[in-house]
């Protein structure tokens, strides 16, 4: 379940706001001259929708990525407004495709789904490490075998981009069985306060020993969330500021739902066998989110959703047609793309975003809702 609150600056101040998401991707001849023939494109596109001259300079001067960036494939999303930039946030993949958009409401919808699905794990490998040694009475070499341990904490996939903290260790081989309680217990201390749901443990074929000791060592809640993967490359990692066995961790993590998604999606099927008009749907998610009742709007990636909807500043804040709103008394409603006013009506009624992988999918426009609560009516039987 993904909190939608580190948005809330989005939705702080008016618009109009100018959203941008680009490729800042490094694996290919020149990125430096890819993104700065992007970010051209992309001030050149907001100026045509209408986009004032201090926020496109604004904008893309934040979105000017010379400065060092991690290695491998990315993007960047920027959003500002009144010729102020007001978020800037890193991409765990670049988009599909650049965009520009100058509107009432930020195009936010892409970043979120892609911080999805927000899962908390501990990578850690193992590494066999020979170190050479003179002994300098006698001038004799000598070779000495240890283990290192490096544990990193991250969010997947926002991890792959923003790497968490990471701790290293190096025992003498002959030391290991000894001292790997010890490690044990420092990774579970780690574990528990990361709120890790997955330890992702790699190793080379060869330290299978000292990684059976190490996981023998934890305790058994422990255990049970260790994922046993290959060794990985270290030199990459380093070289491009990437996360720890980041391409293992992908294998294991990638469309997978974190543990309180699949509460709340187990929580979505008990309410869809009762009440399956109220919970699938785009008009289901509207009427939810009029009433504020949405506790949760669950989408997949690529939702079949309309080309807008209608939203206004005040309750109920978003319709399915600008007629919607002549009930309600609300005055000069404005249509803008459908993800911005979902999710604009979401962060403003404190809904959680719960995006599914695609054997999740809610129905057959890949939008659902889980409700705070129901009408008295719901309580009567089916």
């Amino acid at each position: 379940m993904m909190k939608l609150s580190f948005l809330e600056p989005l939705f702080a101040e008016p618009g109009p706001w100018a959203s941008v998401q680009l490729d800042t991707s490094q694996d290919i001849d020149d990125p430096g001259r890819a993104i700065d023939l992007r970010r051209r494109h992309l001030r050149d596109a907001l100026r045509v929708q209408g986009a004032d001259t201090a926020t496109v300079s604004a904008l893309d001067t934040a979105a000017d990525l010379r400065q060092e960036l991690p290695g491998g494939r990315h993007g960047r999303a920027v959003f500002a407004a009144h010729g102020h930039v007001v978020m800037t946030a890193a991409l765990p993949e670049p988009p599909v495709r650049d965009t520009a958009r100058f509107g009432a409401l930020p195009d936010a919808l892409p970043l979120a789904v892609q911080r999805a699905p927000d899962i908390p794990y501990l990578a850690v490998r193992l590494l066999r490490d020979c170190r050479a040694s003179q002994d300098g009475a006698q001038g004799v070499h000598r070779t000495s075998a240890h283990v290192q341990v490096i544990a990193e904490t991250g969010r997947w996939p926002l991890a792959r981009v923003r790497p968490g903290p990471r701790f290293s260790h190096l025992v003498p081989l002959e030391e290991w069985p000894y001292t790997a309680p010890h490690i044990a217990r420092h990774l579970d201390e780690l574990a528990d306060r990361h709120r890790a749901e997955v330890v992702v443990l790699g190793h080379a074929p060869e330290d299978s020993w000292a990684a059976g000791v190490l996981v023998n060592r934890m305790p058994i809640h422990l255990q049970n969330r260790v994922a046993l993967v290959g060794p990985g490359d270290d030199v990459t990692d380093r070289a491009t500021g990437r996360a720890l066995l980041e391409t293992e961790a992908a294998r294991v993590l990638d469309r997978r739902l974190s543990a309180e998604d699949r509460r709340q999606v187990d929580t979505f099927h008990a309410q869809r066998a009762r009440h399956p008009h109220k919970s699938e749907g785009i008009t289901a998610a509207v009427t939810a989110l009029q009433r504020a009742q949405t506790r949760s709007l669950l989408l997949t990636r690529s939702p079949a959703l309309p080309e807008a909807l209608w939203w206004a500043e005040e309750p109920p804040w978003i319709a399915l047609s600008a007629g919607e709103f002549d009930t309600f008394g609300v005055t000069a409603p404005r249509a803008e793309p459908a993800g911005a006013v979902l999710l604009h009506a979401a962060v403003r009624t404190g809904t959680d975003l719960v995006v599914l992988p695609p054997d999740e999918t809610p129905s057959t426009e890949g939008v659902a809702v889980l409700l705070r609560y129901r009408d008295p009516a719901d309580m009567a039987p089916v």
